[in-house]
C-alpha cells in the first residue's frame, strides 16, 4: 500500500512539474551575472506601427487571415508592380523609389498575428495630436514645404537619422538590423540604418544637458529586463515631428536564444495627452552588419532643393508632401 501511494506521489508530482520544465530556460549570463543578450538581430515585420483602419475592431488575426493580409501586403507594398503613371504604397504618379531588389521590409506579420505593433492604446492607434502637437505638426509641414533650405528638410532627406535608427526602434522599408553588445559599465546598439552606434552608460542619470540626435541615454536593469531611457532629443529631431520634451523608455527582455522581445513607451505632452506604447520581436540571424551608405544627403540634396524651386516656378509645390513617418 505504501508503495502505490509513494508511486502515485512520485506521478504526480511528475505531472505537477511539467509545466515549470515548459517554461523558457533561464537566459545566458554574462560574467558580470547578468542576462547575455548580445548579438545581431532584426526586427523587419509586415505588421504595421499602427493598426489599419479597416481592421479597426480587429486586435489579432487568424492564422489565415494573418497569411492573407502578408500577402496582400506585399502586392500593395511591391515596387515592381506599382505603374510609374499612377503610383502607389504612398508615392505619388512619377515618384518611384528603388526597385523591390532593395527592400527587406519583412514578408510576415509578427508572430502572434497582432494587427499593429502599438498595444497601448488598445484601438492599436496612436492617440489623437493635442492642440500643440496639431501647431507643431502644421509648422514642419510648412517648413519641408518651403524647403528654403537643407534645414528644412527632413533628417532622413539629410542622412543624419531615420526611423531605424532608433529610438524607438520600428520597422520600416530596409535596413531593419541592429548589433547589441553589453560590458559591465555600458551597453551599445549599433543599428544599421544610418550606421548608428548608441553607447550608453549604466547610470542612475543623465551626464550632460545638452541635447543629441538621438537624445541621451541612461541604461539600468530591472530584473532580468535591460531598460534604456532617452530623452534631450535635439528640438529639431523630426520623428513624427516630436518636441524636445520627448522621452523614450525601451525594454529589451530575454524570450529565448534566438528572441528577444522589444517594448516601447513614448511620451511627449507637447504631441498627445497620453503616452503610447509598442512592442515586436528582435529575432537572431547570422549576418552582420553593413556599412551604410546615404547617396540623398551627400549628393542629392543639392537636387532635392533645386527640384522644389523648379516646382514653386512651375507652381506645383501646392498640395500634401508625403512625410517619410507615413506608415507603409
Amino acid at each position: 500500500m505504501n508503495q502505490r501511494f509513494n508511486l502515485l506521489l512520485a506521478l504526480a508530482f511528475f505531472l505537477a512539474s511539467k509545466p515549470l520544465l515548459a517554461q523558457s530556460p533561464e537566459p545566458p549570463r554574462t560574467e558580470h551575472g547578468y542576462p547575455d543578450l548580445q548579438g545581431t538581430y532584426t526586427f523587419r515585420t509586415i505588421t504595421p506601427l499602427q493598426r489599419p483602419a479597416e481592421l479597426a475592431d480587429k486586435a489579432i488575426l487568424t492564422a489565415e487571415e494573418a497569411a492573407e493580409w502578408a500577402a496582400y501586403e506585399n502586392r500593395r507594398q511591391n515596387r515592381d508592380l506599382i505603374i510609374d503613371s499612377v503610383g502607389g504604397a504612398g508615392y505619388p504618379p512619377g515618384v518611384i523609389s528603388y526597385n523591390e531588389f532593395w527592400y527587406e521590409r519583412g514578408n510576415d506579420t509578427v508572430s502572434d498575428r497582432r494587427t499593429s505593433l502599438v498595444y497601448d492604446p488598445p484601438s492599436g492607434r496612436l492617440p489623437p495630436l493635442n492642440a500643440s502637437g496639431r501647431e507643431r505638426n502644421a509648422f514642419v509641414q510648412q517648413m519641408r514645404r518651403d524647403s528654403a533650405g537643407p534645414e528644412a528638410r527632413t533628417l532622413n532627406d539629410r542622412c543624419i537619422i531615420n526611423n531605424r535608427t532608433g529610438p524607438p526602434l520600428i520597422s520600416g522599408s530596409y535596413n531593419n538590423n541592429m548589433q547589441l553588445v553589453q560590458t559591465r559599465e555600458h551597453v551599445m546598439i549599433m543599428t544599421e540604418m544610418v550606421h548608428h552606434a548608441r553607447i550608453i552608460p549604466f547610470a542612475e542619470d543623465f551626464d550632460a544637458p545638452f541635447p543629441q540626435w538621438a537624445g541621451r541615454s541612461i541604461a539600468r536593469w530591472e530584473g532580468d529586463t535591460l531598460v534604456i531611457t532617452s530623452k534631450q532629443f535635439y528640438p529639431e529631431y523630426g520623428w513624427r515631428n516630436t518636441s524636445p520634451n520627448l522621452r523614450i523608455e525601451e525594454r529589451f527582455t530575454w524570450i529565448d536564444e534566438n528572441t528577444l522581445d522589444y517594448d516601447f513607451t513614448v511620451e511627449d505632452a507637447a504631441m498627445w495627452d497620453q503616452p503610447w506604447s509598442a512592442r515586436l520581436p528582435m529575432r537572431r540571424i547570422e549576418e552582420p552588419i553593413y556599412e551604410y551608405a546615404c547617396h540623398e544627403g551627400n549628393h542629392g540634396l543639392m537636387g532635392i532643393l533645386a527640384g522644389w524651386r523648379r516646382w514653386e516656378v512651375e507652381g506645383k509645390n501646392q498640395g500634401r508632401i508625403p512625410s517619410v513617418d507615413d506608415d507603409e
